[in-house]
């Protein structure tokens, strides 16, 4: 342990508009970092550093706070700060041997959600809308309200349904979509996969089929893998489903549940047209099995869209949402909506699995509902859409990619690559460049290999893009 008499903090401004405290710990950390306060060293007095440096002791003391909380010092009973021994970053060494990338859905996932670490990647197979087209100013003003206004949202538990303001307004949303509920209906959840998760618990046990979009959500097969439940592809096609394949399958496999999303389906970008919404309905009545409508991109749908829920009012359908998509992805506030015995039920399910959800961005939510600013929001969302839609299918017609479908809105385009490509052998080449493509296999219950890929409105545009596949030509 090695002492020291003297610590000045160089230059230290009162006029500056940086804080004083953070002046102080802003130096420190750097000399600790650059090693000219080695792991050890004692610190100097509260007392002693004021003195040293011109400023209150209150100051010293929120400075070597932050530092302990930091893990920059440690402080002793009795003796004193110390600096704290530091973790020194581990070196990346380039395997020879290390094996192919496996392109997978946790490769996938991990290239979309990874942390910032400097390079610049271009999303294109993304499911999220980017940060840039969001409104970051009307979440932090609904923030500063809330804890003007509500300071116990900050530290309370919330209630086993959800808060109960939210889901009232939530009354009035569904009636929008001809789906008729009462707040006793609905249960909030910590986002829509959340939601799908509980409903999953509860309805089935390991060994059981349950019938799920082909193409699907991959986070939803992954789950369903996890808890020992087989997932069986239902086709997709132009108008919504492969109802035919629909009425087999069930027949021969007799579910419980079919989960299903309805519009602006992720990853095709197709919504149920009316005549298919029907089918399905009657198909659930005649092989008694419940469907979980996924409608996470309700809002961002131009126009008017058809939902099995409209149709069957919460008796066999249980209705799932989410504001993730339309004001971030790290609000993670979604709803399901279900017969009320169902919703009971689930409420207890939900309570031994999280207790309650988190109420802070639940009562955000309401206050952007309940303030006007979302429904001007999602209309700039679904404006900005439309203008980056089109030059984006045409964009990769003209990479040499033919497109499943063109939607009417959404996110997502679903294109496959030439006669001969191979989506993954595709990502994992551009991977190399820079680009996080998103294969179709991942989207398939059954991964097999295919030539789809799922892209972004936002990012299909973009000259980075469009070079890497004029360079395979």
């Amino acid at each position: 342990m090695t002492g020291l008499h003297q610590v000045t903090v160089t230059p230290l401004s009162h006029d500056a508009p940086l804080p004083l405290v953070e002046q102080i710990t802003g130096f420190l950390r750097t000399r600790i970092d650059e090693r000219h306060l080695r792991a050890g060293t004692r610190m100097p007095s509260i007392r002693r550093f004021a003195e040293d440096n011109g400023v209150s002791r209150f100051t010293v003391v929120e400075a070597y706070d932050r530092l302990v909380a930091q893990g920059y010092l440690e402080s002793r009973r009795g003796s004193g700060f110390y600096v704290r021994e530091r973790p020194q970053p581990v070196r990346r060494t380039e395997r020879r041997d290390a094996p192919p990338t496996r392109i997978d859905g946790f490769w996938l996932l991990q290239h979309l959600y990874a942390e910032n670490d400097g390079r610049d990647r271009l999303l294109a197979g993304s499911g999220c809308l980017p940060a840039s087209w969001l409104d970051e100013e009307m979440l932090q003003g609904g923030l500063r309200a809330l804890a003007r206004r509500e300071p116990s949202a900050l530290t309370g538990y919330g209630t086993p349904r959800g808060y109960g303001p939210l889901r009232k307004l939530l009354q009035v949303h569904l009636a929008e979509l001809e789906i008729h509920a009462q707040p006793d209906n609905i249960v909030l959840t910590a986002g829509a996969s959340a939601a799908l998760d509980l409903v999953a618990r509860y309805f089935l046990q390991p060994g059981d089929v349950v019938l799920v979009d082909d193409p699907g959500y991959y986070v939803l097969f992954g789950r369903l893998a996890v808890m020992g439940i087989r997932p069986i592809g239902v086709p997709r096609t132009a108008d919504g489903l492969d109802v035919e394949r629909l009425d087999a399958l069930a027949a021969a496999h007799q579910p419980k549940l079919f989960m299903t999303n309805s519009v602006l389906h992720n990853p095709t970008g197709t919504s149920l047209s009316a005549a298919n919404a029907h089918r399905v309905l009657r198909l659930a009545e005649a092989h008694d099995f419940h469907i979980v409508e996924d409608d996470i991109l309700a809002d961002l749908h131009p126009g008017r869209a058809h939902r099995i829920a409209a149709l069957d009012q919460l008796h066999r359908v249980i209705y799932v949402g989410s504001f993730s998509k339309t004001l971030g992805a790290g609000l993670r506030v979604g709803f399901l909506a279900a017969h009320p015995d169902l919703a009971r039920d689930l409420t207890a399910q939900k309570m031994l699995a999280s207790l309650t959800s988190p109420e802070l961005g639940e009562r955000l939510v309401h206050h952007v509902l309940s303030d006007g600013y979302y429904r001007k929001h999602v209309d700039h969302l679904r404006a900005r859409i439309a203008r980056a839609l089109e030059p984006a299918m045409r964009n990769l017609e003209r990479a040499g990619l033919k497109l499943f479908h063109e939607p009417s809105g959404g996110m997502f385009l679903w294109a496959r690559a030439g006669e001969g490509r191979d989506a993954e052998t595709l990502a994992a080449a551009a991977e190399r460049e820079g680009i996080i493509l998103a294969p179709g296999g991942l989207f398939s219950p059954s991964q097999a290999r295919s030539p789809w890929m799922r892209f972004h409105v936002a990012h299909a545009s973009h000259p980075k893009l469009q070079r890497f596949f004029e360079n395979l030509r």
